[in-house]
């Protein structure tokens, strides 16, 4: 009697699926693809949209215009933007090893579904996307990889490949935010090359100092003589910001001036930055 009881609890507990007809087959599939497609349709849409200039009438910018009318900054726009590029280098280099023209993730090739999981491997060249892809794919399991899967695997074969530092102290570099929160709102700032570390360098910005890794870093390529102008420059604005006589209009000034892309002040410039010096060395005197 208990084994019967059992039997048919185990029964009830069992789910029965329906047999799909072939014509239900093919729209699920057809559909399948489309959700899979769905950040990259947006991406190439968004490119050309971008690239031909399409919200002219209505939008100065194309911030403005992806703000308004999709409800996101410019930043998610290019990542979407980026991540279609991903998606067709994926599929292009798949076809060539395969022959095959047809890709789909229910078929011969895991291809990414996600925006999300294809932003680690953007800045690659196609064919370290490819090669950093599938060994995702391979981790995951052959099912499509996280994000941080991906993440994971790029970040392994950077510390595999132990890229040498070749920076030196006192270049001058730009920072590049990348994934690192601690440089959120830095990103485009110039920063001196302070210390050089094994994959690293203590980088002194407008703002204070920072550990930066190598790949977050692209040299501004200033001769000796515009590298010696900035860190003067470097000097004066962080004694400036140690002053506790500082209020938020020269603080504003000290951060345009953090943001520079060329190695000389204009004389506007020069002006504001001796009248703020003028005035927290008669405020502390």
């Amino acid at each position: 009697m208990l084994q019967e009881m059992v039997s048919v609890e185990i029964a009830d507990q069992l789910t029965v699926f329906d047999e799909l007809t072939p014509e239900e087959e093919h729209q699920r599939l057809y559909l399948e693809r489309r959700v899979e497609r769905a950040f990259y349709e947006a991406g190439k849409a968004l490119m050309e949209l971008r690239d031909r200039r399409l919200y002219r009438s209505t939008h100065k910018t194309f911030e403005e215009y992806c703000r308004d009318r999709f409800g996101h900054s410019r930043q998610k726009s290019n990542y979407l933007i980026a991540a279609a590029d991903v998606y067709e280098n994926l599929t292009t280099i798949c076809c060539q090893k395969s022959g095959i023209e047809d890709l789909t993730t229910t078929g011969t090739q895991i291809l990414p579904t996600s925006e999300g999981q294809v932003r680690p491997i953007t800045k690659l060249d196609p064919q370290e996307q490819w090669e950093v892809w599938q060994t995702a794919v391979e981790e995951a399991g052959s099912k499509v990889p996280t994000g941080r899967i991906v993440k994971d695997v790029v970040q392994r074969i950077m510390e595999r490949t132990q890229v040498p530092n070749t920076y030196q102290v006192g270049e001058v570099c730009q920072i590049i935010v990348k994934d690192n929160p601690d440089l959120k709102g830095k990103g485009g700032c110039w920063a001196i090359v302070s210390a050089v570390n094994e994959f690293s360098c203590t980088m002194r910005m407008w703002n204070g100092e920072y550990t930066v890794r190598i790949d977050q870093l692209k040299s501004m390529n200033y001769t000796d003589s515009e590298c010696h102008d900035m860190q003067s420059l470097s000097a004066r604005i962080n004694k400036l910001r140690d002053s506790d006589n500082l209020e938020e209009a020269a603080l504003a000034v000290l951060k345009h001036l953090g943001e520079l892309k060329r190695p000389y002040l204009t004389e506007f410039e020069q002006k504001m930055l001796r009248f703020i010096e003028l005035e927290c060395s008669t405020t502390s005197s």
